[in-house]
């Protein structure tokens, strides 16, 4: 015998609760949107600045060990230096946009509403 007859099915629809673990809490689908951090991909582009220079720092002990010469490693040590710096300020920026349209989806016009000049004065 089968356990299948056993059980009817539901009459209605199931509920799903919101704390589902494979629900999305930003409407743009990103994880991080509502924990006020960094999203995942400025998380990435840090790490990788770290990264870079992580392996600047170990340009000396290449150029001990006999694997990269003097000349390469003062281009290796430039071209490091320059990437790390940009993948910082990517992150950076990153995390800006999304610190400023979480700002605007969350309460960007109602913040609006309350602060300004008026007759009275300005204030917020």
């Amino acid at each position: 015998m089968s356990a299948h007859h056993d059980h009817p099915a539901p009459a209605g629809p199931v509920p799903v609760p919101l704390s589902a673990p494979d629900r999305q809490p930003g409407a743009s689908g990103d994880p991080d949107a509502d924990s006020g951090g960094p999203p995942l991909r400025s998380k990435v582009t840090a790490a990788l600045a770290v990264l870079a220079c992580a392996a600047c720092c170990a340009l000396p002990v290449l150029i001990g060990a006999g694997l990269l010469t003097g000349a390469g490693a003062a281009l290796a040590k430039q071209t490091l230096l320059a990437v790390a710096g940009l993948l910082v300020a990517a992150a950076a920026g990153m995390w800006w946009l999304h610190r400023r349209r979480a700002s605007r989806a969350v309460g960007g016009s109602a913040a609006a509403g309350s602060c300004g000049c008026g007759g009275n004065g300005c204030g917020c």
